[in-house]
């Protein structure tokens, strides 16, 4: 279970401190969690802080139960935290067996590896061997980041905006994807998105504006409204 107590994070600027989310309390650990709202909301800086890249100003954060608020990203993926991100990194010199090895924390059978690939829809054959570089366009670096989370198989893996650059590659195929993460780990899985097949999966949706929570609940109760709304209009050309 996730817990973050009166969470808030500023960043200094010409201005002075400037406050990026304020006074966060939200408890998670159902299996399909949603961040949504409108773009400069605060959804991706949160998500990071509780992966542990940024560090929070003010409050802390638990993880079953143990205060993670000073561990650094290291130390909590070790706990069990997995972060996916929007722009996934690109690593030079390091093949995508490499890297899914590295996220297993073993060496693994390129039978295993290959699986992973395909889970995310492509022909392991034709990657196993690539090096993680600018030869990859962002599509493909996205799957891989995925297969890697997979490879993970954490209690807690965060997604920003998932379903960014994997436009050949069904909605249906990625929700099956993390149905089986589940299923493997018992774990929740965070998801930031704007799009509507996303958040009909949620278990629990939490819109995010002006850093902070504007509403919380169960997918039947927020994403009706959330449609209507006039905070979220801004959502809908991407819904």
């Amino acid at each position: 279970m996730l817990e973050l107590k009166n969470v808030s994070y500023a960043v200094e600027n010409e201005n002075g401190a400037k406050q990026i989310l304020k006074n966060i309390n939200l408890a998670l650990d159902e299996r399909f969690v949603a961040f949504t709202g409108p773009n400069g909301g605060g959804k991706s800086t949160l998500a990071k802080v509780i992966a542990g890249i940024y560090q929070p100003t003010e409050g802390r954060i638990y993880f079953d139960g143990e205060d993670i608020t000073d561990l650094s990203i290291t130390e909590r993926a070790q706990r069990g935290i997995s972060y996916a991100f929007q722009q996934p990194v690109r690593f030079k010199g390091i093949t995508v067996r490499d890297l899914i090895n590295i996220a297993a924390g073993k060496p693994i059978k390129i039978s295993e590896a290959c699986a992973y690939l395909s889970e995310v829809g492509m022909c392991a054959r034709d990657y196993i061997d690539r090096e993680v570089n600018a030869s990859l366009s962002g599509g493909e670096l996205k799957r891989i980041e995925i297969a890697t989370i997979l490879a993970r198989g954490t209690k807690l893996s965060v997604f920003d905006e998932p379903e960014a650059g994997i436009d050949l590659w069904s909605f249906g195929s990625l929700i099956k994807v993390f149905e089986k993460m589940h299923e493997k780990t018992q774990g929740s899985i965070l998801i930031i998105s704007h799009q509507e097949r996303i958040l009909n999966i949620a278990d629990k949706i939490v819109v995010i504006a002006d850093g902070q929570i504007q509403n919380q609940g169960k997918k039947e109760e927020i994403l009706p409204r959330l449609l209507r709304s006039e905070t979220c209009k801004t959502l809908t050309d991407k819904l």
